[in-house]
């Protein structure tokens, strides 16, 4: 399993300044080596200055709440969460995440409780990614794994309490919605921790009798 490694690369604002000046820098030494005819330095400062103009292609921004999983040829180098504009290798591979809490309401869906009784019952799943290596290598398309799996959960629970309760103890849909928003908050939480993925509230949205 792929466990995110948070890395710190160099600041942007720096390498704007530093990257400007050595590329005009290159440019007159290699003017000049092109005047005086030195071939062999003119042939060194243009290949500096090439290696100079690639650097500036590893200028990146993170937003707030965001991190950019960096990967070199295919292989995980680390996750960047520091905010503002950064440097890095201009051969990573940089992906953005969203770290930001966001929600997902199911459609309503037709089961059965544990008694047999056909129902109507939907949910929302608040949710949000803590591990951006996970969430990218880990499964295919996170976004919709917690989709996918959050109704299953759902599906699951459903079937696995009555819609009401007909004794006095017996935890039922409808009658003790706390106790039946923690179970499922539970259950979404096992389906998606390989993921990279906290489930901060999961609740019922509808519940009636089809």
């Amino acid at each position: 399993m792929i466990q995110e490694n948070t890395r710190k690369v160099a600041s942007g604002y720096l390498a704007l300044v530093v990257l400007p000046i050595l590329t005009l820098l290159l440019g007159w030494l290699l003017a000049r080596a092109a005047m005086a005819e030195q071939v062999a330095y003119a042939v060194i400062y243009g290949l500096a200055l090439l290696v100079t103009l690639v650097c500036y292609l590893g200028f990146f921004m993170v937003h707030p709440n965001q991190a950019k999983v960096l990967q070199l040829f295919g292989t995980y180098v680390g996750s960047v969460r520091q905010t503002g504009l950064r440097w890095a290798n201009p051969f990573y591979a940089k992906q953005p995440v969203s770290l930001r809490v966001r929600n997902f309401e199911s459609g309503q869906m037709k089961v059965n409780d544990s008694s047999g009784n056909p129902i109507d019952i939907a949910a929302v799943v608040v949710w949000k990614v803590v591990d951006s290596a996970e969430a990218v290598f880990e499964v295919d398309d996170y976004e919709s794994f917690v989709q996918i799996q959050s109704e299953a959960a759902l599906r699951n629970m459903a079937t696995s309490y009555p819609y009401e309760a007909h004794g006095g103890e017996e935890v039922a849909l409808r009658s003790h919605p706390q106790a039946i928003a923690e179970k499922l908050r539970k259950e979404v939480q096992d389906r998606l921790d390989r993921a990279g993925v906290e489930v901060l509230e999961a609740r019922i949205s509808h519940l009636a009798y089809a």
